[in-house]
């Protein structure tokens, strides 16, 4: 990376932090008021709606609810800094631990998810785009259409009665950590990342479709042809690379959806993952352990535009000019 690349990739670096830094502290601001607009109380689930007002005062003492709110933020943002995100009300489990056990399990999901839906809908957009107005782009994009209107719990369930039950190729359910073999990590993750491909699939092949088109029409391109350019050196050259920034953009929030929008899929696949953990703690009405879920998307969502954005700077020849 030459000089030049690094003060750009660091810029874009100061000003993204500059920007997700008040985000964040603004989104755990709000999700802790969560707390005190919801009116719940550990005290109601220790011990059931017949609790005297006594008792619900000394429980909450407990739990330092009898001090200011500020306080209370303070105390719980920092916290939330150093990685601990409080103890649950249902169980008094460290939620961060808990947490942490339910976000392996996504993130295995969700990246083997994001891989094959970017590859999948890089290889369609690009056909698409190569074969624009014709029988192939028609039939690429109707193909994508109907991915993209399929839910994700009915394709796991076609998923497992195919592959599962019927070929016996993966199993149904479960998961098993990459500590304990790539191999059946990778055969238990592969239909609920397949399921929640799809839509990945077709949002990638038609943004990336439409950017790529819109790329052969501008100028530059068409300055590349007269100069007597290979169409393959134009499309790597000019057309791809300037058609990818809007196709990573809309990678910045996939991710994080991906991870916290599997709750069904969880539940088709026998997964204790991190959506079922956010489901849970919000029917039992843990507070903390909702707060904690919240936290950690928010830091997912910020992380992972982050990461969209340093490689937009690097690769997108509009970034590296300073557009």
């Amino acid at each position: 990376m030459t000089r030049h690349s690094l003060r750009r990739v660091l810029a874009v670096a100061g000003r993204s932090v500059a920007v997700f830094v008040p985000v964040f502290v603004v989104a755990t601001f709000v999700t802790f008021a969560l707390r005190s607009l919801s009116g719940l109380s550990p005290a109601r689930i220790q011990l059931g709606e017949e609790a005297t007002p006594e008792a619900i005062a000394r429980v909450e003492a407990q739990w330092g609810l009898d001090r200011p709110f500020l306080v209370q933020y303070g105390d719980w943002f920092t916290g939330v800094l150093h990685g601990r995100l409080g103890t649950s009300w249902t169980n008094g489990a460290d939620i961060s631990t808990l947490i942490g056990l339910g976000l392996g399990v996504s993130l295995s999901v969700a990246f083997f998810a994001l891989l094959i839906g970017v590859t999948l809908g890089f290889v369609l957009g690009t056909l698409a785009a190569l074969c624009r107005t014709t029988w192939v782009d028609r039939a690429v994009t109707g193909f994508v259409t109907v991915l993209s209107v399929m839910p994700a719990f009915v394709v796991g369930i076609v998923l497992v009665t195919v592959f599962a039950v019927g070929l016996g190729l993966f199993p149904s359910g479960g998961y098993v950590p990459a500590a304990q073999g790539v191999g059946p990590w990778l055969a238990h993750i592969t239909l609920p990342a397949l399921a929640l491909s799809l839509d990945v699939v077709a949002d990638v092949a038609r943004q990336l479709r439409t950017s790529l088109v819109a790329a052969y029409g501008e100028n530059y391109v068409t300055g590349a042809v007269v100069r007597g350019l290979s169409p393959r050196r134009v499309f790597f050259g000019h057309v791809l690379r300037n058609g990818l920034g809007p196709t990573l953009a809309t990678l910045g929030l996939k991710f994080p959806a991906l991870v916290g929008a599997s709750v069904v899929t969880e539940w088709i696949f026998g997964l204790q993952g991190f959506g079922r953990f956010a489901n849970d703690s919000a029917q039992a009405g843990d507070v903390p352990a909702v707060q904690g879920v919240l936290v950690v998307s928010v830091a997912l969502v910020v992380s992972f535009n982050l990461i969209v954005n340093l490689v937009l700077a690097r690769v997108t020849p509009a970034a590296q000019r300073g557009v």
